[in-house]
C-alpha cells in the first residue's frame, strides 16, 4: 500500500508507527456556516480512507476536530446578536445532520475547541520556556525564524512568503510572518483566564493541542482540503515539533478543491451550493441522492480538482442505477444450479483484487469504481449464462463487501428503486399494486397477440415514469 506524502511530494510505502493500528487526524470545519460542496468532499474523502484502513484489518484512532472558537464566529455571532457558543453548536449540529445524509460515519473523538482551552495553555507555556514563543501585551506569537523548517510542508521560502490566511499584520511582532498563540481578550469575545491575561487561544494552536490530547506527539496521518497546507498545517508542524522535539506527523495526505462549472465556488457568482441546498433540490430521496453523490465525488481523484455540475452529479446516480439493475436480476433468479456458476468464484477474486490494487495505490477510487462496472458487465454475461440462486447471493454479498468501502451499493433494490417524483393518474398516485394490475392485463394482451393493446399499456405506464423490462421467460418487470 503506498499513500502520496504531501511533505514529500511522492508516494510512500505505508507502514504505521505501531503496527495494526492507524492513528488519523483530520481538520474538521470552523463552525459558523452551513457546509458546501467542498466540506462534503473533503469529509466523504478521509471517509473512504478511515473505511478502507478498516477493510485492510486496521485498528483506526480516528479524530476531527470542530473549530468552535474564531475570529469569523464572533463576527457572524455578532452579526447575528447571538452568542459565538451559541452559533458554533447550531452550525456543528447542521454539519452532523449534513454528513449523516451523506452516510459519513461519525470519528472515533470529535473534540471541539473550546473543550481543549487548558491544553493549548499548557503547549503554549512549552513554547514560551523553550524559546519559540514570546509574548508581547497580552499576546503570545510563535517567533518562525527560530524554527528553520518552517514552510517546509508547503515548499515555501520563508523570505519570500507573504502573509497567509489568519496571520495578523502587527508592529509588534519580531518578524510579519510570526503567527498568534494567544490572543488576548476584546470587548464583547469570549475570552478565558491565561498566564498572560484573559483571551483566546489562536487557529493553529487548536489542531496541535487537540491532535497531541488524543494521538500522541507523534501518529501516523494528518489530513485536510489542500486550502490548509499553508499556513495552517507549516503553522501545526512548526509548533508541535519545536514544543517536543519529535516528527509531528508520519503522511500529510490534502484533498483537492472543488469548483462548479468550472468556476471557483462563490457566493457573488451565485454558483455556492451547500450539501442541504443539494438534497433539497433532488427529486430522489435521500439515501438515492446521497450515494449518487458519493459515486459522483469519488469519480474523481481525491488530490485531482473536481468539477461540481449538476449534470454530473444526474449520470453518476444512472450508473449508479445500473448497479441496483444487477442487484434487482440477481435477487430475482430463482434457478437451482447455472452454467456460471463454476466461473463466478474465479471472476469475483480476480475484480476483488483489482479493487483493492487500486485502493492500494494512493486510495484511487476512480480506478476502484472501474473495476465495480467491470466486474458489473463480467456477472450481467455470466446470468445470462445462467447463476444459481446461491451463486447470485454470492455476488451481491461481494458487491456489498466492496461496496462498504465507498460507502456504495448497501441498499436493497427495491429501496434504490423507489418513488423519485410519484406518478399521477387521474385518481392520484399510481400505486405498485396499480402497476401490477396493468401488467397482467398487458401480458395477457401479448398472449393473445394484440400487440397494439400492450403498446398502449406500456406508453400509459411510461407517461406515468414507469419502466417496463420484457425478459425472455415471457414475464415483465417494473420500476419507477
Amino acid at each position: 500500500m503506498r499513500i502520496y506524502n504531501t511533505q514529500t511530494r511522492q508516494k510512500e510505502p505505508f507502514e504505521p508507527l505501531t503496527p495494526g493500528q492507524v492513528r488519523m487526524y483530520v481538520c474538521g470545519i470552523t463552525a459558523y456556516d452551513l457546509s458546501h460542496i467542498g466540506h462534503a468532499r473533503s469529509a466523504l474523502v478521509f471517509d473512504v480512507i478511515r473505511r478502507y484502513l478498516e477493510f485492510k484489518g486496521y485498528r483506526m484512532l480516528f479524530v476531527r476536530n470542530f473549530t468552535d472558537v474564531d475570529d469569523k464566529i464572533i463576527k457572524r455571532a455578532e452579526k447575528e446578536s447571538v452568542s459565538a457558543g451559541g452559533l458554533s453548536e447550531r452550525y456543528i449540529a447542521e454539519y452532523q445532520k449534513d454528513m449523516g445524509r451523506l452516510g459519513i460515519l461519525a470519528a472515533t473523538v470529535e473534540p471541539k475547541a473550546t473543550e481543549y482551552i487548558p491544553q493549548m495553555i499548557a503547549l503554549i507555556e512549552r513554547l514560551v520556556v523553550r524559546g519559540f514563543a514570546y509574548v508581547v501585551d497580552g499576546d503570545v506569537y510563535f517567533e518562525v525564524r527560530r524554527f528553520p523548517p518552517y514552510g517546509r510542508l508547503s515548499g515555501k521560502n520563508l523570505d519570500e512568503l507573504l502573509a497567509g490566511a489568519r496571520v495578523e499584520v502587527d508592529e509588534r511582532k519580531r518578524d510579519p510572518h510570526d503567527f498568534a498563540l494567544w490572543k488576548s481578550t476584546k470587548p464583547g469575545e469570549p475570552s478565558w483566564e491565561s498566564p498572560w491575561g484573559p483571551g483566546r487561544p489562536g487557529w493553529h494552536i487548536e489542531c496541535s493541542a487537540m491532535s497531541m490530547e488524543h494521538l500522541g506527539e507523534s501518529f501516523d496521518i494528518h489530513g485536510g482540503g489542500e486550502d490548509l497546507i499553508f499556513p495552517h498545517h507549516d503553522c501545526e508542524i512548526a509548533q508541535s515539533e519545536a514544543a517536543t522535539d519529535k516528527p509531528f506527523v508520519r503522511y500529510w495526505i490534502h484533498n483537492g478543491f472543488v469548483t462548479i462549472n468550472q468556476e471557483k465556488m462563490s457566493k457573488s457568482l451565485g454558483n455556492f451550493f451547500t450539501v442541504r441546498e443539494i438534497f433539497e433540490k433532488s427529486p430522489y430521496p435521500v439515501q438515492r441522492t446521497a450515494e449518487a453523490l458519493r459515486y459522483f465525488l469519488l469519480a474523481t481523484h481525491y488530490r485531482s480538482p473536481l468539477d461540481f455540475s449538476d449534470d454530473g452529479l444526474w449520470e453518476a446516480k444512472r450508473a449508479v442505477d445500473r448497479f441496483y439493475d444487477l442487484f434487482q436480476r440477481l435477487d430475482e433468479s430463482t434457478a437451482p444450479k447455472g452454467q456460471g456458476d463454476g466461473l463466478l468464484p474465479a471472476v469475483l477474486d480476480r475484480f476483488g483484487e483489482a479493487f483493492r490494487q487500486a485502493m492500494d495505490d494512493d486510495f484511487n477510487t476512480p480506478a476502484a469504481i472501474a473495476q465495480l462496472q467491470v466486474l458489473r458487465a463480467e456477472v450481467n454475461k455470466l446470468m445470462e449464462t445462467g447463476l444459481s440462486k446461491q451463486a447470485c447471493e454470492n455476488a451481491r454479498e461481494e458487491f456489498r463487501s466492496l461496496g462498504r468501502v465507498l460507502g456504495l451499493l448497501q441498499l436493497d433494490w427495491r429501496e434504490w428503486f423507489g418513488t423519485v417524483v410519484q406518478p399521477q393518474t387521474a385518481d392520484g398516485v399510481i400505486t405498485g399494486e396499480e402497476v401490477t394490475v396493468r401488467l397482467v392485463e398487458r401480458t395477457e394482451a401479448r398472449r393473445r397477440k394484440d400487440f397494439k393493446k400492450a403498446d398502449e399499456i406500456r406508453t400509459e405506464l411510461e407517461s406515468l415514469g414507469i419502466t417496463i423490462e420484457d425478459r425472455p421467460d415471457g414475464t415483465s418487470r417494473w420500476k419507477r
